[in-house]
């Protein structure tokens, strides 16, 4: 008769501690950068604020200094620069 192979002994303590460690460290990351994009968001408006104070100080408009700011696609800032003339409307 033939004897089984001993099993392998299996250290579940070290997995655990592993998985832990790993979820704790992604963790980390994962919240470090949602806090980076939330500080990078919250200086940019404390910027834009603070540079349309100092243009309405200078009787600067302060919508031009709020689409320096603006994506491409803001309707605001484009609506403004076809009233000023900055660019020409588009034509149908």
């Amino acid at each position: 008769m033939v004897k089984d192979a001993p099993k392998p002994k299996t250290d579940t303590s070290g997995h655990i501690r592993q998985n832990t460690i790993l979820t704790v460290s992604l963790t980390l990351v994962l919240l470090a950068f949602i806090f980076a994009i939330v500080y990078y968001k919250s200086m940019d408006r404390r910027l834009m604020a603070a540079n349309i104070e100092a243009a309405i100080a200078k009787s600067i408009d302060p919508l031009a200094v709020r689409c320096s700011y603006a994506n491409g696609d803001d309707n605001i800032c484009v609506a403004y620069a076809i009233s000023n003339k900055s660019i020409d409307a588009p034509k149908r």
